[in-house]
């Protein structure tokens, strides 16, 4: 098969790595993708939302299965126009990308679904959110409505805070027309996973369990990032607990979107708080998580492109996964002053070395080659993962694997997986 991957970050390089893998592979094109991704297959120059030259390429090369691996494409309908032109394409299509392209649209999907969440406002003038957050006695979350790439959300404790971070969204733009709307949300207590499944639009397969580090400081401090390390599995989510949110999460809003019309096929990603009062939704995404995918497609011993295939021919009643069972750990080494503003064009050294390591693998997310070199192109530049016989070998390999790879004003958290450990010990 001759397959196109749209996306060119640290999660497209993980699927392109895992799609490699596969029998039935032909060639492997990914658009714009980035050196990571060149080693899976071929890199094409254009842009993974420019859906019409995407389509032409498709047709002149033949394409068999379009893989979606950002939300942006997602969001602008690429999969429709793919199915249209009758190649099969793996995600959601645009409709029911809203689930992440408008916090609006899932906010109210999952009260007419009863499903568990946080109580929250939908505002769309700055006025109006000002008040409402002013009015607030407990701490709330603030989010940009739209796609912000991970970074439109604000855990306020104070109502000064929040009314600051509507003010940066609705009037500052600082996400552009992803502010237009914000969802204003009361903050849930408790310690947060990430639980992706393969949807046909009517059968459901849970992936492994992972946990993602979304603050960039150390203890979960500081701004938020589009991720700075993932593991998986996440102790916190028990055999029983993913039934509950099998049962009470996943498939109430599969059904909600059949019943809305919009039937959802792909990757759904469900963001859960573990609440004291059991599993709440934070947020639902519509393709892989980056840096969850990392891990995950460590760990994952089945063929891609098999289950891909049975997602777009509603066939995944017939497909059984096989994990690895040993756990996986993801540290991304980000660019000095992300997520604000940072310099580009750092050569990178050691990533060999990194990758000679017993189950180490480096894949890479904002780099670019520059004069036969290696160097920085974007805030998370890597994604070091490990797979070992337990969480803290896995730890130790990826951190040791970190050590060996060196680029200026290089960053990353040192207590990835930590919460897992607790969980372990205790």
């Amino acid at each position: 098969m001759n397959v196109l991957l749209l996306g060119s970050g640290g999660r497209e390089h993980a699927m392109a790595w895992k799609i490699a893998q596969s029998k039935k592979l032909t060639k492997l094109y990914t658009a714009p993708g980035n050196p990571g991704t060149a080693q899976c297959g071929e890199n094409i120059s254009i842009a993974a939302n420019d859906i019409k030259k995407l389509l032409e390429f498709a047709k002149q090369k033949k394409i068999d299965l379009m893989v979606a691996g950002p939300e942006a494409p997602l969001a602008e309908g690429v999969v429709d126009a793919f199915e249209t032109a009758d190649i099969k394409a793996f995600g959601p299509c645009k409709a029911a990308a809203q689930l992440e392209s408008d916090k609006a649209f899932a906010k109210h999907l999952m009260r007419t679904c009863a499903i568990s969440t946080a109580e929250g406002q939908v505002f769309e003038r700055f006025e109006d959110a000002k008040a409402y957050i002013a009015s607030r006695d407990e701490a709330v979350v603030v989010k940009a409505a739209g796609l912000a790439a991970g970074k439109g959300v604000f855990v306020c404790d104070e109502p000064s805070d929040g009314i600051n971070a509507a003010e940066k969204i609705m009037c500052d733009k600082e996400f552009g027309d992803a502010g237009n709307k914000i969802v204003v949300e009361d903050k849930l207590l408790g310690e947060e996973a990430s639980i992706l499944a393969f949807v046909d639009g009517k059968n459901i397969y849970v992936m492994e369990s992972s946990q993602d580090h979304k603050p960039i400081g150390e203890g979960d401090t500081g701004p938020n990032t589009g991720g700075m390390g993932a593991y998986s599995p996440a102790p916190v989510i028990t055999d029983k607990l993913m039934s509950q949110i099998n049962r009470e999460i996943l498939v109430p809003v599969v059904d909600g979107m059949n019943r809305h019309g919009t039937p959802y096929k792909g990757v759904l990603y469900a963001g859960i708080m573990v609440t004291a009062a059991g599993p709440r939704v934070l947020e639902f995404n519509v393709r892989f998580g980056d840096p969850e995918t990392q891990p995950i497609m460590m760990r994952l011993k089945s063929d891609l492109i098999e289950v891909m295939l049975a997602v777009c021919d509603e066939k995944l009643d017939e497909v059984t996964l096989k994990w690895d069972p040993r756990p996986a750990v993801c540290v991304v080494m980000a660019s000095g002053g992300y997520p604000g503003s940072y310099e580009k064009g750092k050569a990178i050294s050691g990533i060999e070395d990194a990758n000679a390591l017993d189950d180490v693998f480096v894949f890479q997310a904002g780099t670019k080659e520059q004069d036969g070199k290696l160097v920085t192109n974007g805030g998370r530049v890597l994604g070091v993962t490990a797979v070992s016989d337990d969480v803290s070998q896995a730890q130790k390999r990826a951190y040791e694997a970190v050590d060996k790879i060196k680029f200026e004003g290089s960053y990353y958290r040192r207590d990835i997986a930590d919460k897992a450990l607790k969980r372990i010990k205790s």
